[in-house]
């Protein structure tokens, strides 16, 4: 299993990319329920670049990380 390592400019497209299609689009790919990225990784992760956050998606939820992209979400707003 390949080790992730953090990465400003991923962590940048997680903290803004939105989900383009479906139930959920235009909702940031962090912001997503959690059995929401589950069933994708069950049902396999679709392929190219939203695929990919998609999967780091999945990892950050299933590890509690959440919390990594709170701030930063608000800071992307403008809020404080």
């Amino acid at each position: 299993m390949e080790i992730l390592q953090p990465d400003k400019k991923t962590f940048m497209q997680l903290a803004t990319y939105k989900m383009p299609f479906g139930k959920y689009k235009g909702l940031r790919l962090v912001d997503l329920p959690e059995p929401y990225v589950v069933w994708f990784s069950q049902q396999g992760f679709p392929e190219g670049k939203l695929g990919e956050l998609l999967h780091i998606v999945y990892e950050i939820k299933v590890n509690g990380l959440e919390y990594l992209f709170k701030d930063e979400g608000r800071r992307m707003k403008g809020e404080r």
